[in-house]
């Protein structure tokens, strides 16, 4: 089918949905949800079969939806009605929740349900919970959908989605914490209810934020409310039954810089100043919870779940020092999990937006994401494996490829790029690693394209060696397995000698020093030069600013070849 994606923003979901359906054999472009007239303007040039909706925040305009079928999908299950399904249903303590793809009516979300996919409930916030099970019923629940108008089959008479009562968004007082009365699971359910957007607000230190990124803490205690400790960038806070640890912090009416960053960095000397809970090594990081160390036989398992995926600078220093440890471990081989919910997204746009000056933040952090690339790639002494449970994008992608292998969880998307971030040449060693892997053409097309792309599909072109899933179970047991081998193989000694031949060829070819300074005085140029769009686009992606046109890489129906190619069959 011809299907237009039409989305408030080209999110993880609708990413994810892309590749799959362009997987299927779908003909698809996408238009960012801008203003009716666009919308209907996009449905004129496109003539899809199907537009379809992920990730909305106005209704679709009657125009369209009574001339094409369109097709919405609601992170709640049927009957669930109201933008926020998934807020309520951590609020409430649901056991049990779902995603439905119904028909655009008149009515918001009242109309016949085309497909619904159900999933169990974990203790998460609300964003993990959309990366992974909301994001894996919404595929299956597509494709169900699809599959019933691709055979002439219409929306079952007695599946309407109305039956439910609309419930709005929640409001911050429904949300509000009271840290006298809620114990510990209510305050880490209401936080969570919150992340990613648009956070619980709250009182700090005299002043309003809004609350993300929190974690149980069940050994500190203080007087109920306060704040009694600081570990790296988290602070913690008595609750009357335990305490919390909250990593990011959006200042309330800080006029053009309210936006979310690490909670020591928003509070400023007012954090600084209380205790600080110091890990002993990378295994010991349990404050936090960002950084982990185990190891099974002989491979160790480094994990760095930053939040979101951002390797900020003080992220960078402290993943290197962990890397230093386990290479100094009498282990064979290094796994680098990453994050569950993404492996790594590159730099910290937000705290460089909060910068004295973000372009001398960026040059710092690129410069330290490209010691710790150099890090892993010229490792000796172990062979290195990059698991990849969440999605990837930017620097993170070209950190993992420093790997010697790299495996991905099947369903996460990858973005072998940097452009869309006003075209930013990118750094971490790219152009040595990106050609080594998938050829000078292909390179050339993932980074021009700007595209996501999906894990059969990266394994297909060479951009990663495996991948297995879409469960975290079934892709553990394959990282697991290709770790234990490689460990345990007699030729161990052998692939360490060529992976280090290779490298020194490589380096007498040219240097790496030499890719690294071509890429950097590139990056200079974005961050001092004339040209201020990649400051444009950070700050509004940190500032969450809507977009103002479709990209034309995304909006394939506006392109003037598509248009002539379209008109020449229509005539």
């Amino acid at each position: 089918m011809r299907i237009l994606l039409l989305v408030h923003a080209f999110n993880s979901l609708s990413q994810r949905l892309y590749v799959e359906l362009a997987r299927d054999g779908h003909e698809l472009s996408v238009e960012l949800d801008i203003h009716d007239r666009i919308t209907v303007e996009a449905v004129a040039l496109f003539h899809p079969d199907v537009v379809l909706a992920p990730f909305l925040k106005r209704a679709i305009p009657e125009a369209v939806w009574r001339e094409r079928l369109c097709l919405v999908v609601h992170p709640g299950p049927p009957g669930d009605r109201g933008p926020a399904a998934l807020d309520w249903a951590i609020l409430n303590g649901a056991t049990d929740w779902g995603v439905t793809v119904l028909e655009a009516v008149a009515e918001l979300d009242g109309g016949p349900v085309w497909a619904s996919a159900s999933f169990r409930m974990r203790q998460a916030r609300k964003s993990s919970l959309y990366h992974h099970e909301v994001s894996e019923c919404a595929v299956r629940a597509v494709r169900a959908a699809l599959r019933r108008i691709a055979a002439g089959q219409s929306a079952p008479a007695a599946a309407k989605s109305s039956a439910g009562s609309w419930r709005p968004a929640p409001t911050q007082e429904q949300r509000q914490i009271d840290w006298r009365r809620d114990d510990l699971g209510t305050v880490i359910r209401k936080i969570h209810s919150a992340d990613g957007f648009p956070g619980v607000e709250d009182a700090l230190d005299d002043r309003r934020y809004r609350l993300f990124d929190v974690r149980p803490e069940h050994w500190l205690q203080g007087p109920t409310g306060t704040l009694i400790a600081r570990c790296n960038d988290a602070v913690c806070r008595a609750t009357h039954d335990a305490a919390v640890w909250i990593g990011q912090l959006q200042p309330v009416d800080a006029g053009g810089r309210s936006f979310k960053r690490p909670a020591l960095l928003a509070l400023g000397a007012a954090g600084m100043a209380l205790p600080r809970v110091a890990a002993t090594d990378p295994g010991d990081e349990t404050q936090s919870g960002e950084l982990d160390y185990t190891e099974r036989g002989g491979v160790g398992y480094l994990r760095f779940d930053f939040y979101n995926g951002a390797l900020g600078s003080r992220e960078c220093e402290r993943l290197r020092a962990a890397y230093a440890f386990a290479c100094k471990r009498p282990t064979r081989v290094i796994v680098l999990l990453g994050g569950r919910d993404f492996w790594c997204n590159g730099m910290h746009l937000h705290c460089i937006e909060a910068a004295a000056s973000p372009a001398d933040a960026s040059w710092l952090n690129i410069n330290l994401i490209d010691d710790l690339a150099r890090d892993i790639l010229t490792t000796e002494t172990h062979l290195t494996v990059a698991a990849l449970e969440g999605n990837v994008a930017a620097g993170g992608v070209f950190l993992a490829l420093c790997a010697d292998r790299v495996l991905a969880r099947s369903g996460i998307v990858l973005n072998p790029h940097y452009r869309n971030m006003g075209n930013l040449h990118g750094s971490e060693y790219w152009t040595y690693l990106l050609p080594r892997r998938v050829g000078e053409r292909q390179a050339e097309a993932l980074m021009s394209g700007r595209l996501p792309i999906g894990t059969p599909e990266a394994v297909e072109v060479g951009l990663i060696d495996g991948h297995a899933g879409p469960d975290l179970a079934g892709f553990g047991s394959l990282v697991a397995a290709v770790s234990a081998e490689l460990a345990a193989s007699p030729q161990f000694e052998a692939a360490l000698a060529a992976k280090t031949a290779r490298r020194a060829a490589d380096e007498r070819l040219r240097p790496l020093e030499d890719y690294r300074r071509e890429e950097l005085e590139r990056m200079h140029m974005n961050f001092y030069g004339f040209d201020p769009s990649y400051h444009i686009a950070r700050s509004r992606f940190v500032h969450r600013r809507p977009s103002a046109w479709t990209p034309l890489h995304l909006a394939r129906h506006r392109r003037l070849g598509f248009r002539t190619a379209i008109a020449a069959v229509d005539s």
